[in-house]
């Protein structure tokens, strides 16, 4: 699959079958992700893997209101960095830059091989952090829902949530995000 076709099939998907994922693609996506640039190679990240039935259950109870669709993963990434572990320049902190890009390489990854990979901010995070054992001076900065796309999503959401699984939410325009020689305060992208 080229790089255009896996950033086009990228999907923040809801509807999943809880297909068991592999350590072996567990292990794909996490040396995607280590590939990822770091400010002088520090590799910040930190990525806890939860497919043990029993914790998935517990980080599952966990889960904020509108996340119900999240219950059928076959597995839960826990995203974590420490300040600590990267470059701190004048005011610029780099690790959630860093572990933002190592994030997005292993959920690229993650399409490539055909499944969902949906990050969420919704969750409890201090009761993920007390079964996961993260330690205080690690943030937790998302949890990744991961598993395989079910082909009838009507069957498994709410109709509220069933339009934006069949298509892409809109993008902005290209001239809203991209300025040329300055920052654009009007939005015109001139």
């Amino acid at each position: 699959m080229e790089l255009d076709e896996i950033l086009a099939k990228r999907r923040s998907l809801r509807a999943l079958e809880p297909e068991p994922i592999s350590r072996e693609l567990m292990e794909k996506m996490v040396r995607a992700a280590a590939l990822a640039p770091s400010c002088f190679n520090n590799q910040p990240w930190r990525f806890v893997f939860i497919r043990d039935r029993m914790q998935l259950d517990r980080i599952k109870e966990a889960l904020s209101v509108g996340n119900e669709w999240a219950r059928r993963a076959s597995l839960i990434v826990a995203v974590c960095s420490s300040r600590d572990d990267d470059c701190v320049v004048r005011e610029r902190e780099y690790y959630q830059f860093d572990t933002g890009m190592a994030t997005g390489f292993l959920m690229l990854k993650a399409t490539e091989m055909g499944l969902v990979a949906h990050a969420i901010a919704g969750f409890k995070a201090e009761a993920v952090r007390e079964n996961l054992g993260i330690p205080e001076n690690a943030m937790l900065i998302t949890l990744i829902i991961c598993g395989v796309a079910a082909e009838n999503p009507e069957n498994l959401l709410p109709a509220s949530q069933i339009e934006a699984e069949r298509e892409r939410p809109p993008r902005l325009p290209l001239e809203k995000i991209m300025m040329m020689d300055g920052y654009d305060r009007d939005g015109s992208g001139q």
